[in-house]
Formats: structure tokens, C-alpha cells, sequence
């Protein structure tokens, strides 16, 4: 399971055949194994990875570091879970070190995210401070270089 798992994570989009034949199963087998792993929770969803600066789709993100205070019963879980149901929320992490939450959030304008942050974070009791950056430019996603069209000067050397 584990070697088809990484297979996907890396292309999603790899043709049946190709992928029973990188396991050394049959096309059936394989596709049974993936409806397992759909059924078993470990398959969430598939994306793609879209450069979206080539767009001219208007879009904004940013990292939102958070301080909260837990739940003597919930521990970190209540209010995570509260804050990911925001639209504007795409991930939300539990992290050691100096804050609590990592949230990447998205939005037409920095204005969108300042209010939202203004608005809907810092308005709930259990959010104690925020710190926001934004995502200025992105140089590689999910293990994939964007705009990988400009050369890296070190490649030149490596022999």
C-alpha cells in the first residue's frame, strides 16, 4: 500500500496500466487496491498543482501563525477544527515552538485576508494572538519547481 500511495501522491494522474505495472499487479488488483485505500480513509482526494500567477485569476495567500488557548478536554482539536470549517482556510497544522496553529488561508486581496483575520480570528475567545505573512512567491509546491523555465545557477557546476 505503501509504494502505491507514494506512486499517487507524486502523479495522480499515471494510467491504471502504468501503475499495475510499476506495482507488478494487474490492472484489477490495483484498481481494487486504490478503492481500499478511498474506503479506508488513507485516499483523501487528488489535486493538481496550477501555477496560478499565470493566471489572471486575482489571488492572495498567506501563512497565519496562531496562539491559542486549549481546552482542559479537547486539548488544541476544538478550535482547530472550528477554524479549518472557514472557507478562507485551506490547511490548518498543530505545531511545536513559538505558536500553536499554522493556517494557510487564501483570498481575492490582502484586504480580504486582513479582514478575515481581523474579522473571524481574532474576534474568537480562545485565539489569543495572530501573526500574518504573506505568500509573496511561490518556488516549489509539493515537490514540484515553478517556473522551473529560469536555471539554477548550480546546475551549471554539477558534474
Amino acid at each position: 500500500m505503501k509504494k502505491l500511495l507514494s506512486i499517487l501522491e507524486n502523479n495522480a494522474r499515471i494510467p491504471l496500466e502504468d501503475l499495475a505495472a510499476m506495482m507488478d499487479m494487474t490492472t484489477e488488483e490495483t484498481a481494487k487496491m486504490i478503492d481500499e485505500a478511498v474506503e479506508q480513509g488513507l485516499i483523501l482526494g487528488y489535486q493538481t498543482v496550477i501555477d496560478w500567477e499565470k493566471t489572471d485569476e486575482s489571488r492572495v495567500q498567506a501563512y497565519i501563525e496562531l496562539h491559542v488557548s486549549p481546552k482542559k478536554s479537547h486539548g488544541f482539536d476544538e478550535i482547530a477544527r472550528m477554524i479549518a470549517r472557514y472557507e478562507e482556510v485551506d490547511s490548518v497544522y498543530l505545531m511545536s515552538g513559538a505558536y500553536d496553529l499554522l493556517l494557510k488561508v487564501h483570498g481575492k486581496s490582502f484586504r480580504d485576508i486582513a479582514f478575515f483575520v481581523a474579522k473571524r480570528l481574532s474576534t474568537l475567545d480562545d485565539v489569543l494572538q495572530t501573526s500574518t505573512s504573506f505568500l509573496l512567491k511561490t518556488y516549489k509546491y509539493r515537490g514540484r519547481l515553478i517556473d522551473a523555465s529560469e536555471s539554477d545557477e548550480r546546475e551549471k557546476y554539477f558534474l
